[in-house]
């Protein structure tokens, strides 16, 4: 059971959302935490590391197609692998 497959790096942008451009499909094959300002975050549907920001759904709201509302917050930033 040797695992030749070395897992990608992670981007400094990246987003769950399949339509977006900052989507990387096989970064999903792992499991990835973010770290928020020293606390982890399991709620983040997209980040930028370099920016210092997150994306998170706001509770129930939904914009005009039915996806999450996504709110910014701004702080450190730290994405690894699980």
């Amino acid at each position: 059971m040797n695992d030749t497959k070395s897992k990608p790096a992670l981007p400094d942008r990246f987003s769950g959302n399949p339509r977006s451009p900052h989507h990387i499909a096989e970064i999903f094959e792992y499991e990835v935490g973010i770290r928020f300002n020293g606390k982890e975050r399991f709620d983040v549907e997209e980040y930028c590391i370099s920016e210092g920001w997150v994306k998170v759904a706001a509770h129930k709201a939904l914009d005009r197609r039915g996806n999450p509302l996504l709110v910014m917050k701004k702080g450190t930033v730290e994405a690894f692998y699980r």
